[in-house]
């Protein structure tokens, strides 16, 4: 039995945790907060609850597994998943609406053909069976197993671009997500909600590799789920499983760095002067986070200060109108100028803005109430002072106006709003910026993978969305899984079978 430490409460470390809880470890977390989870957390006030990190679940499959290699209770014996009818509601800027059934191929196709005419729903399709093919050409590398030591393979981009020959000029093909849409949907509309997914992920379309196409396909193909009462309930169904395995929590303790003997990690050095002995260090954090921290040893991992969320919380006076959808995506009149600001280090005039409006009564006080959140992908604090009150006020009140193309008569409607920046995740997360990555992606000459989660020296690991395979709920699962293997099984682990 080996003595694991595990620096940061976020999903990846718990999920590393639990897992080498049950391999027979004694495993003791190190949080420097007071709270587990990680950039998923929660707001509570007058009966009203909301999501204050992801706010929709994808690929819940991870989560699963997770919890059937962990113990007897399944994944829904310990939440209450909750598929909506559709996923999502897509408001364009000319005023074209298309509602998007959830896990529907066929509905989408249908939906699509609605919105902008005969012929684009199969147009869709078609890109959508291009990004299954590099769903599959990269699923195995870049999610279920280590990132290797050469990973220059993943560097290229695996998307099957269409060539199109031109008069008296080269073929022409696709390399980004833009040009995707612009060359291969050739519909502004099905350009517009391409563009959404990368934005949506914290990628530049116009810079994303063709290979970013898996982010719309998985999301079409395994569908959009729900937590009733949040996705925060799925942050402590996790704590709580690694409570039962018999993790160790210390809150409060902020590690400074990783203790080093023997060209190995010997355990951590705690902010308040005193250490703790280990036979292994997981470092679930942001790199800047961890100021001492060992080098990645691996992999470049993109710009480390990657674009933060601005998120509005809203109590609405008013129930909930049957037939709501779950989401909304209000899109921005031009991704490329919104994209430039967001990039470029400002706050785009008009961004594009998701509005979550869950029909669950354990997150507002009555039926005659709603609890509405409205986000948008921003610059990280730092390139902007998201600590201005004026400038807070202000893009709330743009976020706002934006989403009022899918809640009418928001603005009446406002009991009272919270507003939280990157400056709020930089202050909670330590991650510079209060950026929130991104998945890892081949192609873009490797520029999109994460630092590998075997690290320098012997036996320090990184696990979270800041590692491979990078950010969002499923991929920090999976980083977890990969960890335990690691450790438990030493270099040779190559993934799931």
């Amino acid at each position: 039995m080996a003595r694991i430490a595990v620096i940061g409460a976020g999903m990846g470390a718990m999920a590393a945790a639990a897992r080498l809880a049950v391999a027979g470890h004694r495993v003791t977390v190190y949080e420097r907060t007071a709270a587990y989870g990680g950039s998923v957390g929660g707001f509570e006030r007058d009966g009203f609850g909301f999501d204050t990190g992801p706010g929709v679940l994808h690929v819940p499959a991870v989560y699963r597994d997770l919890f059937v290699k962990t113990g007897k209770e399944p994944l829904e014996a310990c939440v209450e998943l909750v598929q909506p009818e559709h996923d999502a509601l897509h408001v364009f800027a000319d005023g074209r609406r298309a509602l998007l059934p959830n896990a529907s191929r066929g509905g989408v196709v249908a939906a699509l053909d609605g919105a902008f005419g005969a012929g684009a729903g199969a147009r869709w399709a078609d890109f959508l069976g291009r990004a299954g093919e590099t769903w599959a050409r990269t699923r195995r590398p870049l999610l279920e197993e280590p990132l290797p030591a050469d990973p220059a393979p993943l560097g290229r981009d695996p998307y099957p671009a269409l060539r199109r020959r031109r008069l008296l000029r080269g073929a022409r093909q696709a390399a980004t997500l833009a040009e995707v849409g612009a060359w291969e949907l050739g519909v502004p509309g099905l350009a517009a909600l391409l563009d959404g997914y990368a934005l949506a992920y914290g990628l530049d379309p116009r810079t994303a590799p063709a290979s970013a196409s898996v982010l719309p396909y998985l999301e079409q193909t395994f569908g959009t789920w729900y937590v009733r009462g949040g996705l925060r309930r799925l942050a402590r169904a996790v704590y709580e499983r690694c409570v039962a395995r018999g993790v160790e929590f210390v809150f409060g303790a902020e590690v400074a760095a990783v203790v080093e003997k023997d060209g190995a990690a010997a355990g951590v050095e705690l902010a308040d002067g005193t250490s703790a002995a280990a036979d292994a260090v997981v470092a679930g954090v942001a790199p800047d986070a961890l100021p001492a921290a060992p080098g990645p040893g691996g992999a470049a991992g993109a710009d480390p200060v990657a674009p933060g969320r601005f998120t509005v919380l809203l109590a609405l006076r008013g129930g909930r109108p049957a037939g709501t959808a779950h989401r909304t995506v209000v899109h921005a009149p031009s991704a490329v100028e919104e994209a430039a600001a967001v990039f470029g280090g400002s706050p785009a005039e008009r961004p594009t803005v998701t509005v979550l409006r869950p029909d669950d009564p354990a997150v507002r006080p009555d039926a005659e109430h709603e609890a509405v959140t409205v986000a948008a992908v921003v610059a990280p604090h730092g390139p902007v002072d998201w600590t201005d009150p004026g400038l807070r006020a202000r893009y709330a009140d743009t976020l706002v106006a934006a989403a009022a193309d899918a809640v009418p008569g928001l603005a009446e409607r406002t009991l009272w709003r919270e507003v939280r920046t990157p400056a709020e995740t930089e202050r909670e997360t330590g991650a510079r910026g209060g950026g929130v990555p991104a998945p890892a992606l081949a192609g873009a000459g490797g520029r999109l993978l994460r630092p590998a989660n075997s690290a320098r020296p012997r036996g320090f690991y990184r696990a979270g969305g800041w590692s491979h395979p990078g950010g969002g709920l499923p991929h920090a699962g999976m980083s977890g899984a990969l960890v335990a293997g690691l450790v438990v099984e030493g270099p040779g682990f190559r993934g799931s079978q």
